[in-house]
């Protein structure tokens, strides 16, 4: 019989001539077979044993702890023990136990693994991932095969899983631990839970199953999303009311349902693996959708349509989160109206009245019946809110400042929106009209054939006004240098529509 641990130290010295590893099992196997070793303490057996059969969430003792090995050796409750056997003691991988200390606190332990001291889970979807923290979007720290065996630690507080459609997904966070040790957060809603209560569990080998895919590994960390924000991006013309939407495709590796969501299409599709079908390519087993993988941050997605036709639609990784774009955009439109703002807030026109901004965003405007029904529509009330989406051309923007919205309010619910080109000056704000014709899409790329120009100076210097008001030249001078014309004849007395000819004062606006 191999004497005990105090014995065998004493006898001989354990570093002549043989290697750390060699010493490290020699001594993990006397103990084994020792019964006089001291306890390290007790620990809580997180993962069942299968010879001898051991439930998880039973307490042990434990003796010995092996960095070389990754083992604990741990002693066998009697009631598990071979009958007629000596061994008393068995390994245990470090991942499968948690030390406590003393048995007081194993058995406290112990009492709040309970509830899911026999909860296994299998995994019912290939690629399903295990996560750094209980959150759809956190880091994965291991990817699960489909029929691969998981243990069920506690139930875990996290956000919430959102499916395809917006909606919250059936089902909780758990933390759980792998046969080899990785530990982490995973969803439940393609799991399949169960108890299991010692001995062997039947788990999807991992040898069997196909090598790591670093491709597939690459396109399921990144976000993919429409083919168009990439060109906003590259323009530098941001559109957010799309960026908003968050157009794009979602593998759904955490629910084994993807989802293409763009403009003109919603529609998901249920798989049970993603299998490679050649050099980045695969195809979403039990479905029509395939994807490939065309660089490191374009993605081309297939599936067949009614019909059978296949369509392709491409999705790109962009440099910058579409979160943080659309914080970018907004900052951009904020300062914007801002600027609009502080110049004002006010500007009135004798022509076509008086249109105020709010700080929050909102105007009203009165006295603007001569552009009724041609610019504003009578259902408008007067006010609204203001939206700087707009972009100008590079041609435009030499003439303008930049482009707004006026999004008028009716009787029942909004009326119209009407885009003008501003430029303001020290004496007040040219507006310049916008009809649809002149814009593709969210860029002013044209003006008008015939320009509808209106000038307003600012309110608060014209609440005082006098004849002296026309006085030098200089501050006549110092109106807009050049106005575009105005479709028809324009009269004299009436230059809130600006005409180019020299002789037309741009101050007699006010008037």
């Amino acid at each position: 019989m191999i004497p005990c641990l105090p014995c065998f130290r004493s006898k001989r010295n354990p570093g002549a001539g043989l290697s750390g590893a060699f010493i490290t099992t020699l001594l993990v196997s006397a103990l084994l077979l020792c019964s006089c070793t001291r306890k390290l303490g007790y620990g809580i057996l997180l993962w069942a044993a299968e010879d001898p059969p051991v439930p998880s969430g039973t307490v042990l003792p434990v003796y010995i702890r092996s960095n070389i090995d990754q083992v604990w050796v741990a002693g066998i409750p009697e009631e598990y023990r071979q009958q007629g056997s000596k061994i008393d003691k068995f390994e245990i991988p470090l991942a499968k136990l948690e030390l406590a200390g003393s048995k007081s606190k194993a058995l406290q332990m112990a009492e709040a693994f309970a509830p899911y001291a026999l909860t296994y889970a299998e995994t019912l979807q290939d690629g399903l991932p295990i996560r750094e923290s209980p959150d759809n979007s956190a880091r994965r720290v291991y990817r699960l095969k489909q029929g691969e065996i998981i243990k069920i630690l506690a139930p875990a507080e996290g956000i919430v899983a959102v499916g395809t459609t917006g909606d919250p997904l059936p089902g909780e966070w758990f933390q759980v631990l792998t046969e080899d040790g990785s530990t982490g957060y995973c969803f439940s809603y393609r799991l399949k839970l169960f108890e299991h209560t010692g001995g062997v569990l039947v788990s999807a080998p991992r040898e069997q199953q196909a090598a790591e895919d670093p491709d597939l590994e690459l396109l399921l960390s990144r976000t993919w999303s429409a083919e168009s924000y990439r060109t906003m991006v590259n323009s530098r013309r941001i559109n957010l009311e799309e960026l908003l939407e968050h157009w794009g495709f979602d593998p759904g590796q955490d629910t084994g349902i993807a989802r293409i969501r763009i403009k003109d299409l919603d529609r998901t599709f249920s798989y049970t693996a993603i299998r490679s079908t050649g050099t980045r390519s695969w195809r979403f087993e039990g479905s029509v959708l395939q994807m490939d993988l065309r660089s490191d941050t374009t993605l081309a997605v297939q599936f067949t349509e009614n019909g059978g036709v296949l369509r392709t639609i491409f999705f790109v990784a962009l440099p910058t989160d579409v979160d943080d774009l659309i914080v970018q955009e907004t900052a951009r439109r904020e300062e914007l109206f801002a600027a609009i703002y502080a110049q004002g807030p006010a500007y009135t026109s004798h022509n076509y009245g008086t249109i105020s901004f709010t700080e929050d965003g909102h105007f009203s405007w009165t006295g603007y019946d001569l552009l009724v029904p041609q610019v504003i529509p009578a259902s408008a009330l007067g006010t609204g809110t203001v939206s700087m989406r707009l972009f100008l051309s590079n041609t435009l923007a030499d003439r303008y400042t930049g482009a707004l919205t006026l999004n008028f309010s009716g009787v029942n619910g909004p009326a119209a929106s009407v885009n003008f080109m501003y430029s303001p000056d020290n004496q007040g704000f040219r507006l310049e009209y916008v009809p649809d014709t002149s814009m593709d899409g969210i860029v002013v790329n044209r003006r008008a054939s015939s320009p509808l120009v209106l000038y307003l100076f600012k309110a608060e210097p014209l609440l005082n006004l006098t004849p002296d008001f026309f006085g030098p030249p200089e501050v006549q001078d110092s109106a807009p240098e050049e106005a575009p014309p105005y479709q028809g004849e324009a009269e004299y007395g009436d230059p809130g529509i600006v005409d180019e000819d020299p002789e037309l004062p741009l101050w007699e606006e006010a008037f």
